[in-house]
């Protein structure tokens, strides 16, 4: 295997990782930044506030783009195994 290929896999392998997380990221990330702008502007400081509608959007992300993720993961899944025989030359 030569030090291309690795380094192919590896790009690609991080690649798969940021867009498998990336939508769940971001969900949490503008439902994080939306509670604290309302818990800032109503003066409530309740730390636990904050969870559970990150935890509802989060939970919608996976409902949403699981089938699109699981997809992702497939076909980089079969595209590793498929190369095999090319990795060990």
């Amino acid at each position: 295997m030569s030090q291309e290929m690795v380094l192919d896999v590896g790009i690609e392998a991080i690649r798969v990782v940021l867009m498998v997380s990336a939508p769940i990221l971001l969900l949490g990330l503008l439902v994080g930044l939306i509670v604290s702008i309302i818990q800032a502007t109503t003066q409530i400081q309740e730390q636990t506030l904050s969870f559970i509608p990150k935890l509802i959007a989060i939970a919608l992300a996976l409902l949403i783009f699981g089938p699109w993720m699981m997809n992702m993961m497939y076909d980089f899944t079969i595209n590793i195994f498929e190369n095999i025989p090319n990795y060990i030359r």
